[in-house]
């Protein structure tokens, strides 16, 4: 590698510069290395293997079921807007409910200002006869 050392003799007016090495070189020798590396490096070839479903895809899932059970401020209940006369017709529906093939999803909308305890006996009561698909829904009127 060679380092350019300027004449101090040819001009005397021209700014001394500082010597610098030439790079020229050194970029072509790391090209030609980083050549030599592409083309030995081997060629991967990677398959992966997977099986893919055959024939049809499998039916939509039909509609569930909803049963909307609403919850007043003075504790009364309505079952897809019936009303329910009292606790012991509220497990019977629930029981009903739990027996079916497909149990539908019970959605539980409460006034804002039910008592806690109220909500709470109904969802209990639900769980107690086996509906697995229970959900408070309008919960957005609580967070004022």
């Amino acid at each position: 590698m060679a380092i350019d050392f300027h004449n101090d003799e040819a001009g005397e007016d021209e700014d001394h510069a500082e010597p610098s090495m030439n790079t020229t070189p050194l970029i072509d020798v790391l090209l030609v290395l980083l050549v030599m590396l592409i083309i030995t490096i081997p060629i991967q070839l990677h398959s992966v293997n997977m099986d893919l479903p055959a024939g049809l895809p499998p039916p939509d899932a039909p509609e569930p079921i909803v049963v909307r059970l609403e919850l007043s401020s003075d504790n009364q209940l309505q079952w897809n807007g019936e009303a329910v006369a009292d606790r012991a017709a509220l497990d019977a529906r629930f029981l009903l409910a739990a027996q079916q093939p497909v149990q539908p999803e019970i959605h539980v909308h409460a006034d804002p200002k039910t008592k806690y305890d109220t909500v709470a006996a109904v969802l209990t009561a639900a769980q107690r006869q086996g509906l697995l698909k229970i959900g408070v829904v309008g919960l957005d009127a609580y967070a004022k």
